[in-house]
């Protein structure tokens, strides 16, 4: 589950909310600029930003009266299996209320809070409250198989009514220690099985089976799935309770493999030669010929059997098609993929905006927060600092961008969970395309098989362009004046076509210490098309405590006073700098036609007619 958002509306609960940070490692702290002062985030708007985190499945914890949330959140309820968990938490930490998602995780974490603050979880789910448990929110490891009856078999269960219980492999003690009464011959019953035609009126599945999968070279996933259906259906076995595929680990660059399991929405696990030759004595037909091509006497039944440990059973032996071979073993216990082999590398690229917290997207906090080791330049650690708590942090210096990525990419090669992390938008003048480079053009072993994922982020020229209206309302552009990579006569040949085309145009890495000649000559190629009153943003330091946005005429721009921390957007012919009741602001016509000419303002309201028609059938 996601790390919750902590939210907090009055100086008066600061001490609760940051003993329930510390609840929840990586937690973040929202508060209510108003009212206020420490936190991660700061939003004006308690109603729109409690919507927002809601919409966009985040778990939350608001330190305020219950209602409150209730009213803010209750015009966007929908559907309780999709939402979020919600809880409110007193001030004074005496109560904590799951008010949403209670099989969701907020019971959980109302508990977790309890325990953890002094005070009394307010659960009302039925189950939970007279039971201990609810047969919709199963432990980890069980799956509840669609269609089961779970109200009418809770309902039984609370009245104090017997069911019967099929449990053929013990997974179901957490069953027996709760306050209930099971009969064999009782009318209604629970099933815990791998088996497809075992099932009761609640039919749980558990995550017992690794299926071991080998193939050629190039087989198709089509294939695989075909083989793999037919394996568990000649069987007789569910696929719910398929807790992973596994393989050997010069198949972890197989693309059929690696669809089929993000298909069916399974871990895939991987096992070196050695590891599965050792598997070899329980092995029905031990191959030399698989021997002398991978090392081992066997990858399908090598490969599951190495998932369910010693006392494990391979109950389906090899079986075959064109080009793939499948096998199924099963665990006497559930089986934890991550606690077993080698998972695949993901790296994850992640933007973190400008620099304040508000403009860090939902999903680059989700992929942080599942990170185990995150690489970046050590001023970006400080950007995500509350999103990093019990990570391996690997730093590097400003200009090690090359290093930064190949450490990245050969962390994720052996299977971890990585993210490298870039300010702005990653793929915007950051690290995606130097990865993509990396793995296209240098390709060393073990990269082939990272799954690398972006993230965005809010870029630069998008954070400035807020900040003064609306600049990029027609076609626009962005140039890099750093001439580290790119010879300076590239430069200016598309600052000059920039100038020439009317572009509106963002200047990344505008001038440093040693490189301000660049930026004076872009100014001029601007000022020989452009009007002396055309609007120049000048942005430093966006999104963090010391920003400083300013607007001035072109005829007015000062190239001395820019560094490495600002950006500049120079507006086009069409763009127009106006004031407003809170300051100036600048903005681009969308269209280049009479009507993006200035319209005299009206002398009196104007009145507007809409007309629809609709029929009801």
């Amino acid at each position: 589950m996601r790390r919750p958002a902590i939210i907090l509306l009055g100086s008066s609960g600061l001490e609760t909310a940051k003993r329930a940070v510390e609840v929840f490692p990586g937690a973040e702290l929202h508060g209510y600029a108003k009212r206020v002062d420490q936190a991660d985030v700061h939003f004006d708007d308690i109603a729109r930003h409690l919507a927002m985190l809601f919409l966009a499945g985040q778990p939350i914890v608001v330190i305020a009266s219950a209602g409150i949330v209730i009213r803010c959140l209750a015009p966007h309820l929908s559907d309780k299996r999709t939402e979020p968990p919600v809880v409110a938490l007193a001030e004074d930490s005496s109560h904590v209320v799951p008010l949403l998602g209670g099989h969701r995780g907020a019971n959980r974490m109302a508990r977790q809070l309890a325990e953890a603050l002094g005070g009394v979880a307010a659960i009302t789910t039925a189950g939970d409250v007279g039971l201990g448990f609810s047969l919709d929110d199963p432990p980890e490891g069980l799956q509840l198989e669609p269609g089961s009856a779970v109200k009418k078999v809770m309902a039984a269960l609370l009245a104090g009514d017997a069911v019967a219980l099929d449990d053929a492999h013990g997974l179901g003690d957490w069953l027996r220690e709760a306050p209930v009464r099971f009969e064999a011959d009782a009318p209604l019953r629970i099933a815990i099985s791998e088996c497809a035609d075992q099932r009761g009126d609640v039919t749980l599945r558990p995550s017992t089976l690794a299926v071991g999968i080998g193939c050629e070279r190039g087989t198709e996933a089509a294939e695989i799935a075909a083989l793999l259906d037919q394996t568990l259906d000649a069987a007789g076995l569910s696929p719910l309770s398929i807790a992973c595929l596994a393989s050997i680990d010069v198949k972890m660059d197989e693309p059929g493999l690696y669809a089929e399991a993000q298909e069916r929405g399974l871990p895939l696990r991987f096992f070196d030669a050695k590891r599965l030759e050792e598997e070899t004595p329980r092995l029905t037909e031990p191959s030399d010929v698989v021997f002398r091509a991978v090392g081992c006497h066997g990858v399908a039944e090598a490969a599951a059997l190495a998932c369910t440990g010693d006392d494990g059973k391979l109950i389906v032996a090899k079986s075959k098609s064109t080009r793939a071979t499948c096998a199924v073993a099963r665990a006497c216990r559930h089986i934890h993929p991550k606690n077993i082999g080698r998972g695949f590398g993901r790296l994850t690229i992640v933007g973190l905006g400008p620099g304040a917290a508000e403009w860090r997207t939902p999903a680059a906090s989700v992929a942080l927060s599942r990170a185990r080791d995150v690489v970046g330049y050590g001023a970006y650690f400080d950007l995500a600092k509350p999103l990093l708590p019990d990570v391996v942090r690997h730093e590097f210096d400003l200009g090690e961008e090359e290093l930064r990525v190949r450490a990245a990419l050969d962390l994720a090669a052996q299977g971890r969970e990585v993210a490298l992390i870039s300010s702005g938008d990653a793929g915007i003048y950051g690290m995606a395309s130097l990865a993509f480079e990396l793995v296209d053009e240098v390709g060393l072993p073990g990269w082939s098989g990272v799954k690398i994922l972006v993230e965005p982020g809010i870029s630069a020229l998008q954070a400035a362009a807020a900040r003064v209206g609306a600049p990029l309302g027609h076609d626009f552009c962005a140039i890099s004046l750093s001439d580290l990579l790119t010879p300076w006569a590239v430069i200016e040949e598309r600052l000059r076509a920039a100038a020439a085309t009317d572009f509106v145009t963002a200047l990344y890495n505008p001038a440093s210490k040693n490189r301000r000649e660049g930026l004076v000559r872009a100014v001029k190629i601007f000022a020989a098309e452009r009007p002396a009153d055309c609007p120049v943003v000048v942005a430093r330091n966006l999104g963090r405590a010391e920003e400083h946005v300013k607007i001035i005429n072109l005829d007015n721009f000062e190239p001395n006073s820019i560094d490495m921390l600002t950006l500049v957007v120079i507006g086009g012919r069409k763009s127009r700098a106006m004031e407003t009741g809170d300051g100036r602001r600048v903005y681009t016509p969308r269209g280049y036609g009479a009507d993006s000419e200035p319209k005299p303002k009206p002398k009196h309201k104007q009145k507007y007619k809409y007309k629809y028609k609709y029929k009801i059938s």
